[in-house]
């Protein structure tokens, strides 16, 4: 054997050994992120979540008495307009706006106003140049599929007459699933509000991956006043 063969050979085997094990683990933290998300990330939005949670519980209390509606005369009421209208006005980027339940996916999470980096690693956020529930136009909510808590990890289970529902201060808003979309990411024509109170949803697609989005669509259904629902 030549001098330094056997420190050679010993040294391949300890990199052989160690780039096993980075295997291993890699594949192990791809399958921990893929069915519960990134955990370390996850902390962080557990903790927003909480201290957004006090921030809207705050909002509801406070929220003025004069601008609350009394009755809904269906879904499209001036009055809920003028409310939802006001509240948008009223908020800034960053800050607590609702809770967005989705039973079908088990979500319940307190909603941001705005989509970008520092938003969404809160919570789900709404898009800025959509519109609050109840303006009769589109709201626009995007969320993380894999990391930051994943709210929107299992989107693509959501299926049409799903329930989907938003709590706002002025009243809570009912949706109801019509369908999906996968569009390429540099597609913006999701973004075009039509008429009528509608919703979307939207996440990255494929999960890992920032190629495309998996938009679904909702229709508002059912609107209870504020004074009947004060609570997520």
């Amino acid at each position: 054997m030549k001098p330094g063969a056997g420190t050679r050979a010993k040294s391949a085997r300890r990199l052989g050994t160690l780039l096993f094990a980075t295997g291993i683990f890699a594949l192990v933290w791809a399958g921990v992120t893929w069915r519960f998300g990134d955990p370390f990330t996850a902390l962080y939005t557990r903790w927003r979540q909480h201290a957004l949670a006090t921030e809207l519980q705050h909002r509801f209390l406070a929220y003025a008495p004069t601008t609350r509606f009394r009755s809904v005369a269906g879904v499209n009421s001036p009055w809920i307009r003028r409310a939802a209208a006001a509240y948008r006005h009223e908020t800034h980027r960053g800050e607590a706006i609702g809770w967005i339940r989705i039973p079908r996916i088990g979500l319940r999470m307190v909603f941001v106003n705005g989509t970008d980096e520092a938003s969404l690693r809160s919570g789900p956020g709404r898009y800025l140049g959509s519109f609050m529930p109840g303006e009769d136009r589109m709201t626009y909510i995007a969320g993380h599929r894999t990391t930051y808590l994943a709210p929107f990890a299992h989107i693509d289970a959501i299926k049409p007459a799903d329930r989907v529902s938003l709590v706002m201060p002025y009243g809570t808003f009912v949706y109801s699933v019509t369908g999906h979309r996968i569009v390429a990411a540099a597609d913006t024509s999701v973004l075009r509000a039509g008429h009528g109170d509608e919703l979307e949803l939207q996440a990255c697609h494929p999960r890992f991956s920032a190629s495309h989005r998996y938009v679904v669509f909702a229709r508002l259904v059912d609107v209870v006043p504020a004074t009947a629902d004060r609570s997520a």
